[in-house]
């Protein structure tokens, strides 16, 4: 039985200090039992290249709290010894790392396993392993990609999937400190 929290940003531009969304989806003993999703305010310009990805612009955002307001709220989730998990986690938790420190918070630790390397090495021979693609593959609802939300409840779905074909020791494998 897997205990993780799933996690998915999208950014207003290409710097990673640019959230402009986050979603988590909590999974105790193998099941989801809690979401978050906020809009947060970068204060950063946005890219229309991003906005066409996620669509989620300026105006929607300008009312929102920005990443230190939000981290109070998620905080106690980013402990050591926690399991966050996302598909291509090294973008999620530099964003993570980034838009925390433009505001002088310290980097949390935590376990992290990425489900594009846990795919790439349990589903050999996929044409790409984005999170469509493997949603697809394993079954797994992805109502609506780029949705900050939808992307981390796929996320958890690809990982419980792979437990359930494969064992939560083969995906302790996976693990990496943060």
């Amino acid at each position: 039985m897997m205990n993780f929290v799933a996690m998915d940003f999208e950014t207003a531009n290409q710097h990673p200090a640019s959230a402009c969304s986050l979603a988590l989806v909590l999974v105790r003993n193998s099941k989801i039992i809690d979401r978050f999703y906020t809009v947060i305010n970068p204060q950063m310009a946005f890219d229309a290249r991003q906005v066409k990805v996620h669509d989620i612009t300026a105006e929607d955002v300008a009312a929102a709290p920005t990443m230190a307001e939000v981290w109070p709220k998620i905080k106690g989730l980013f402990q050591p010894g926690m399991l966050v998990t996302a598909h291509n986690a090294r973008f999620d938790v530099n964003v993570m790392k980034q838009s925390l420190a433009r505001y002088g918070i310290p980097e949390p630790h935590y376990l992290a396993i990425d489900t594009l390397a846990v795919s790439k090495k349990l589903e050999p021979g996929l044409t790409n392993y984005q999170l469509d693609t493997v949603s697809d593959l394993l079954d797994v609802q992805l109502w609506h990609h780029h949705n900050a939300l939808s992307d981390s409840e796929a996320c958890a779905g690809i990982l419980l999937k792979e437990e359930e074909r494969h064992g939560d020791d083969l995906l302790k494998k996976f693990v990496y400190h943060v």
